[in-house]
């Protein structure tokens, strides 16, 4: 007789190991992900394209593929073993990174940066997946504090990384030649390392399922996307609508297909679990906000102050150092006292320092942004984890893969509505004041001033409005960080729950990883 076991084993030696390997290559996986921002121009510089849209493909598309092959990893992590699916994902990732190093032409480079990210799309889910069946709930948060350390830190120094690297040397292939090397060791060692075995599961992916959620899930990214990308015309861009329509028509038809297959390659009913609900929707308003700092603090720092892009960086780094270290004392701090209490405080601290970002001026000092964003950080790492890790923990060991890639895919999505809220906020904002601040200065000349006068006045008051434009940005996230906040209150600590309707998983009975 089939039984469902819902507590993982004692963790073992071996498992700390294979743990060490996995947090190996989601590290180099995940820092690629912002190491090319800062080196976009001297890309275009190198292969003379002329359209900065052109080269920001290196980002979008990287996100795009993320975004696609995310939904299906539920599917492979419950099809493959821990030692396949890894392997398949550090080889992808080291061969495209490598053929983006070497790349000679733009074409190259962008078919190596994509297939850079199918590899990086798998780590994360599976390295999450890996932490849940192999802690008990009680030691959970420490695990998870250990998975929050590398999933914040490593993108966080990408661009003082690339930063130091452009501004010194001047070559974006350094990004692609510092990283596969470090990936190729990750890949041999969990090649000689990595050992499970695991039962035979009969699971076979549903092919319109995959073309549903590619479109679905691809035409939001993309259409988010689009529209804060102002060189491309923002809203205005009927590609946006198209792209956004077709998505979510597809998404909807995903979510009704998923529900009427009997082994569905992504399982909605985690929503029926209410933590894991509650956890996804703070998580949301949390992503979107965070973008608040990572898009506009560049933009402030670099197009306005004119500060270099190292110095930017560097000006984040002890923010990110703050989240590194943050993250196991959280995760520690999580089983002892659990989510809410960490959740509602560090959200306060969010709320108040993002407020005080929505106040900058053109004179702010450099030692003040350092402070703010630092403690702005310091906010975000007692969210993040405990709360992604509660819901998760309320989830039956069958609904784990699809809850992790769950999470994994919402993170796209609200990253990508995050940048086009904020983006088009900035603009709007941005030209009001521009309109406002040269219509009063006009009027304080006492003559109509002409047209190479007023556009002397639009150049002079740019910057300022800019500013207030970030502001006004900076406020939106307030606001969702105190909707985020409210939420919060409602937090209560999960263990998991019971499984009702265990005919509907793939999987009849939890396969145990054992390693040998």
């Amino acid at each position: 007789m089939e039984t469902t076991k819902e507590q993982p084993q004692v963790v073992s030696r071996s498992t700390y190991g294979i743990i060490a390997i996995l947090l190996a290559g989601a590290f180099v996986s995940l820092l690629s992900n912002t190491l090319l921002n800062i080196a976009l121009p001297s890309i275009m510089r190198h292969f003379n394209i002329a359209s900065p849209s052109t080269v920001q493909w290196l980002t979008t598309g990287y996100m795009l593929v993320n975004g696609i092959m995310i939904p299906s990893t539920a599917f492979l992590i419950q099809r493959f073993s821990v030692r396949r699916l890894f392997l398949i994902a550090m080889s992808l990732f080291t061969i495209g990174t490598i053929l983006g190093g070497f790349a000679p032409t733009f074409a190259l480079l962008l078919t190596g940066r994509m297939i850079q990210a199918s590899g990086s799309a798998i780590m994360m889910p599976l390295l999450m997946n890996v932490m849940l069946t192999s802690f008990p709930v009680e030691k959970r948060g420490g695990a998870m504090g250990m998975f929050g350390l590398v999933m914040i830190f490593a993108p966080a120094i990408g661009p003082t990384l690339s930063g130091w690297i452009i501004e010194r040397y001047d070559r974006w292939d350094m990004l692609f030649h510092l990283i596969w090397p470090v990936a190729l060791l990750v890949l041999l060692l969990g090649f000689f390392k990595l050992r499970d075995k695991k039962e035979s599961i009969a699971i076979q992916l549903d092919a319109l399922s995959i073309a549903l959620s590619s479109i679905g899930f691809g035409g939001i990214l993309y259409g988010f996307s689009t529209a804060g990308n102002t060189e491309q015309g923002g809203w205005d861009n009927p590609v946006v609508f198209i792209s956004l329509a077709a998505g979510f028509v597809s998404l909807i038809l995903f979510i009704v297909r998923q529900f009427k297959l009997d082994k569905p390659m992504l399982d909605f009913r985690v929503y029926k679990y209410p933590m894991f609900a509650l956890s996804s929707a703070i998580s949301i308003f949390m992503n979107m906000a965070m973008f608040s700092a990572m898009l506009l603090m560049p933009i402030y720092l670099q197009t306005i102050r004119q500060i270099s892009p190292l110095d930017s960086g560097l000006l984040l780094l002890p923010g990110a150092i703050c989240m590194g270290i943050m993250s196991p004392i959280t995760g520690k701090l999580f089983d002892k006292f659990g989510a809410k209490i960490l959740a509602f405080t560090g959200l306060a601290i969010s709320v108040v320092t993002s407020y005080m970002f929505s106040q900058l001026t053109l004179e702010t000092p450099y030692s003040t942004l350092i402070i703010m964003y630092t403690f702005r950080m310091f906010g975000m790492s007692m969210v993040m984890m405990p709360i992604m890790t509660n819901g998760l923990n309320q989830l039956p060991l069958r609904y784990t893969p699809h809850g992790t890639a769950m999470n994994s895919t919402l993170a796209q999505v609200s990253g990508a509505i995050g940048t086009s809220l904020l983006i088009t906020v900035m603009t709007n904002r941005t030209k009001s004041y521009v309109e406002s601040m040269v219509s009063d200065a006009a009027a304080g000349m006492g003559t109509q001033p002409t047209a190479a006068e007023l556009q002397q006045l639009t150049a002079q008051v740019s910057g300022q409005a800019t500013v207030h434009g970030i502001n006004d940005s900076f406020l939106v996230s307030v606001i969702l960080l105190v909707i985020a906040m409210l939420m919060s209150l409602f937090i209560k600590r999960t263990s998991p729950a019971e499984d009702k309707d265990p005919q509907t998983s793939p999987v009849s009975k939890v396969r145990q990883v054992k390693q040998a």
